[in-house]
């Protein structure tokens, strides 16, 4: 798979992934008590530490992989191109927020 489609696929895996983090976090009121002082900044720092490390995962398992096979160029690429992907889908969220606000 080319390093220009890898890199969009995982930042659009990422960008689901938050997509659908949001959504969790937005109607958590309907399944959570509205006053819990110490349970609620604990499932917070939790998910947090958790949806790192599964965007960690995301992006860069290919490029550990390539990089351990002598690929540094691609892996190194595939990143880049993440990076640059993520970037853009942030660029178009944000857009969305305006136009739909």
């Amino acid at each position: 798979m080319n390093t220009k489609r890898q890199g969009f696929l995982q930042a659009l895996g990422i960008t689901a992934y938050c997509f659908l983090i949001g959504l969790f976090f937005g109607n958590a009121n309907k399944f959570f008590p509205k006053k819990d002082p110490f349970l609620t900044p604990v499932l917070i720092l939790t998910s947090f530490s958790a949806s790192a490390l599964i965007c960690a995962i995301i992006v860069f398992y290919k490029p550990y992989k390539l990089f351990f096979d002598g690929k540094k160029k691609e892996a190194l690429e595939i990143v880049v191109y993440t990076a640059l992907s993520l970037f853009v889908f942030a660029v178009l969220t944000f857009v969305g927020l305006v136009i739909f606000k």
